[in-house]
């Protein structure tokens, strides 16, 4: 399954930030060694339901450390069988693109 995830704090601090927070959740999901890579919106992890699942859970709770509210956003798509989506659904869309004139 790929699960495309956002965790932050609800209040940020005094600068208006919640990078701080953020890059905790992000630092849980690189050392848990799944297929993950984060851009400005959300963070998206590949694996098995369970341990996909058990690393997003561990992001929101490294988030709720600092804070007493936290706002988490989740996208799944679930596809038994397959693996490498991660890389392989944004290759499929460039090849088509590379087909367009």
């Amino acid at each position: 399954m790929l699960v495309a995830f956002s965790v932050a704090p609800s209040g940020s601090d005094e600068s208006g930030s919640v990078a701080k927070a953020v890059a905790e959740a992000v630092r849980i999901v690189r050392e848990s060694g799944l297929p993950n890579e984060t851009n400005a919106m959300f963070t998206l992890v590949e694996g098995e339901w369970d341990e996909v699942m058990d690393v997003v859970k561990r992001a929101t709770e490294a988030v709720q450390a600092s804070a007493s509210r936290v706002s988490l956003v989740l996208k799944a798509d679930i596809r038994p069988g397959y693996s490498g989506q991660l890389r392989a659904k944004v290759e499929r869309v460039e090849e088509h693109l590379s087909d367009t004139p």
